[in-house]
């Protein structure tokens, strides 16, 4: 993979990155808290590994019947985002604690979720947090079978009515994650970014399969071990629980990134990006729903990404306050500020942006 540049375009702004982290580190000062997190964070995340755990014991325990069964599954779906926004995603970016084991400890709770914690760091930390949104950099604009993400990418007669269809296949994600994994852990050991993470390819390769192996015993084997349901009903409440999952985390994870005003932009004739680092993420990334208080509990800031992209390693329960804090500085150095006001306008700017990358 070939290293892209950040170059300061505008010499006027290029003092944009270090008033930003004289501002926000004044803050940290001033009330005397720490970057990392606090009691609610604390109580967040028994609450979320909970939502997922506790239906799953309630089943096995009881053996309920069918419909309280798939309210159970549609539980630990919700459990299973809750967990990956709220306590995984700030572990492993090192943001959850000073300490690297209380880290290590969280962030593995991506095992829970079927996944593997190696591939997210180089996928989201790595890939994702340099080019964000760079088309044939940052796979989370790659495009995914019927959707269309990229401007640069090959427009398809299917992606027309993708403004439809997209959310339906939104919910596959962690699903196809579960086995997703395999080729793309194979595509960075051969990109050598596997060795860039300091680690030996085959070493993690097997220990993926270890785990992935593993997390299939306990959550198809257990269920037909101590309930009555059969092969197929078990594979039925599997699919449900990851598609309320993959729908929830798809959904706002694009609200970040493909809504109006999130460049996508192109590389120069040296392959370079023509902005400070700090500033493309400013212009790539968007906020929404500021106000909302349970929005800005359940999805784990995510809702904040201008301010995430910006300082990924302080914990997100910090971020509705640093907003302001960003919000001012980039005015006062005449830059965009892309704040959808709710959850609703920035669902709508989602919509919007799958029309148009569905047509030529």
């Amino acid at each position: 993979m070939n290293t892209i540049h950040f170059t300061k375009e505008d010499k006027s702004r290029e003092t944009f990155t270090s008033t930003l982290k004289k501002n926000v580190n004044n803050y940290f000062k001033e009330n005397k808290i720490p970057t990392t997190a606090n009691s609610t964070m604390v109580i967040k995340t028994i609450v979320m590994v909970s939502l997922y755990l506790a239906p799953f014991s309630l089943i096995l325990i009881y053996d309920p019947n069918v419909w309280l069964t798939i309210f159970l599954v549609v539980l630990m779906g919700i459990g299973i985002a809750g967990t990956g926004m709220g306590v995984m995603h700030d572990a492993v970016h090192g943001a959850y604690s000073k300490k690297k084991w209380v880290n290590q400890l969280l962030g593995s709770s991506l095992y829970l979720l079927g996944s593997n914690v190696l591939n997210w760091k180089i996928q989201h930390n790595v890939l994702h947090h340099t080019y964000t949104n760079i088309n044939d950099y940052d796979e989370d604009i790659d495009s995914k079978g019927p959707i269309r993400l990229a401007e640069q990418a090959p427009l398809k007669k299917i992606h027309k009515y993708q403004y439809i269809h997209a959310f339906f296949f939104y919910g596959l994600m962690t699903l196809v994650k579960t086995y997703n994994d395999f080729p793309q852990l194979a595509k960075y050991n051969k990109m050598g970014l596997t060795r860039g993470q300091k680690l030996t390819p085959w070493i993690e390769y097997t220990k993926m399969i270890f785990r992935k192996v593993l997390y299939m015993v306990l959550i198809l084997g257990l269920p037909l071990y101590f309930t009555s349901f059969n092969w197929w009903q078990v594979l039925i409440g599997f699919f449900i629980m990851h598609w309320v999952a993959g729908f929830i985390l798809a959904v706002i994870f694009q609200l970040a990134h493909v809504v109006e005003g999130a460049d996508q932009p192109k590389l120069d004739e040296n392959g370079d990006i023509d902005n400070e680092f700090a500033i493309h993420q400013l212009l790539t990334t968007a906020d929404f729903a500021r106000d909302n208080w349970f929005l800005n509990w359940f999805v784990g800031g995510l809702n904040f990404q201008v301010e995430h992209h910006l300082f990924p390693t302080i914990c997100h329960v910090h971020y509705k306050n640093l907003s302001y804090i960003v919000e001012k500085t980039a005015k006062e150095f005449n830059l965009p500020y892309n704040l959808k006001p709710s959850f609703t306008a920035s669902f709508k700017s989602h919509v919007k942006r799958l029309k148009e990358l569905g047509q030529a």
